[in-house]
């Protein structure tokens, strides 16, 4: 079981996971970089396509890609599609020759929002998460709530720590700048910028990440700690409550240049 990132757009990452013969992406907005690969690797046969949410960077690729390859779409039961697709909800799973993946829902992005997370055997796990959890960061709040957001983060970080966090995009660099303002204490955050720094000049993605690195340095899943509490009550005094204070934090990122 193979796991590869396809660059897309500006900043964006098509996960491809595949075995000898079957693979499946994940958000393919743009198709060409789907069937470069594909061309690249005919023995490899393109079965399943997952959609974490409804955005056009995330779905732009899935009609051209089910024209060539008749891939079966899976897609937030709440969302709308391009193209059929089957909807999914919370405790779905599904069954992709032989390996499990395991559906959540985690609205705050878009109110649809879901991830997969799966166990290759021998391997450490993989999670799909789109725009819910990025390196550093989350997504912005576009549909749902601040509570929406921080009931999905925490969802996420429930899971086994050494999960690798596949995000769609490549913000790292930019979400650590600001995680060093609100954290500039925090050791791991240093040394996991530093790191992310020296593979961005090499032009490597900084993806995936380990869950525990991420609760070790992403503000967003941290909001709760002491530190960053406090620096978002210096920023904004009406952060009073677990829920104020994330939603402070991410109208602070949103701000931040």
């Amino acid at each position: 079981m193979r796991l590869i990132a396809l660059p897309a757009f500006a900043d964006n990452y098509i996960w491809l996971l595949h075995t000898q013969r079957h693979a499946l992406v994940v958000d393919p907005g743009d198709s060409a970089p789907v069937l470069a690969w594909m061309q690249e690797h005919p023995h490899v046969q393109l079965d399943t396509i997952l959609v974490t949410h409804h955005h056009a960077d995330h779905t732009g690729g899935l009609a051209e890609l089910v024209t060539h390859t008749g891939a079966q779409v899976l897609a937030p039961a709440l969302e709308k599609m391009p193209v059929p697709a089957q909807g999914l909800q919370q405790g779905d799973r599904l069954d992709w020759h032989g390996l499990t993946l395991d559906v959540h829902e985690v609205p705050g992005h878009t109110l649809g929002h879901i991830a997969f997370w799966t166990q290759p055997p021998a391997q450490e796990p993989i999670l799909f998460c789109g725009d819910t959890l990025f390196s550093g960061g989350c997504g912005r709040l576009f549909e749902g709530t601040p509570a929406q957001m921080l009931t999905s983060l925490d969802r996420l970080a429930g899971l086994p720590g050494n999960t690798r966090v596949c995000c769609a995009h490549e913000y790292t660099l930019s979400n650590l700048r600001f995680a060093l303002v609100v954290e500039p204490d925090n050791q791991a955050l240093q040394s996991h910028f530093a790191l992310c720094t020296h593979q961005r000049e090499q032009a490597l993605p900084t993806l995936p990440v380990a869950l525990q690195t991420e609760c070790d340095i992403n503000p967003f899943l941290r909001s709760r700690e002491p530190s960053v509490a406090a620096a978002v009550r210096l920023h904004n005094p009406m952060a009073v409550d677990e829920i104020s204070t994330f939603a402070a934090l991410r109208q602070w990122k949103n701000d931040f240049r």
